[in-house]
């Protein structure tokens, strides 16, 4: 299964979407980042320690150039805005957020080609996205990996 596939059914899941924006707004968290990392380890990947340092480093300037400029537009577009209409304030939203979309997916396609091939049975996906929480922020959000890697498919 690819990785865009794995985490649109993912995403799907009851509470994944709800525990990834509190991972990403109140804990700082990349979550395509955090996905690919639960993936590996579900697809029996191996990651060293290289591998998720490209893979932070890959994110976080892709994240930093494409994907927070889009969500903060995105945001600002979500209030009223003074002397516009409501319909078109929220179509132009509606574009943002499908660029944002796209954006993620291309980080996580990029993601998915630094992989290598699966190597051995599926790993704890809570270890994969600890390793990979540790070199993107200083602090660990153990908890929200918690409550995310229960609520994730095998």
């Amino acid at each position: 299964m690819t990785l865009w596939d794995w985490v649109v059914r993912a995403y799907s899941a009851d509470g994944v979407a709800e525990t990834c924006l509190e991972l990403q707004d109140s804990a700082g968290q990349n979550v395509p980042l955090l996905l690919w990392a639960a993936w590996t380890a579900a697809t029996g990947r191996d990651l060293d320690a290289d591998a998720r340092a490209d893979a932070c480093d890959m994110a976080r300037a892709w994240d930093d150039s494409a994907v927070a400029p889009l969500r903060a537009v995105r945001r600002a577009l979500k209030a009223r805005i003074p002397d516009l209409e409501d319909a078109a304030r929220e179509a132009i939203r509606a574009q943002v957020k499908a660029v944002e979309l796209d954006a993620e997916r291309r980080l996580l396609a990029a993601l998915e080609a630094l992989t290598r091939a699966e190597s051995g049975p599926p790993r704890s996906m809570l270890d994969a996205m600890v390793a990979v929480a540790r070199v993107w922020s200083p602090k660990t959000p153990r908890p929200g990996l918690m409550r995310l890697a229960e609520r994730l498919p095998a």
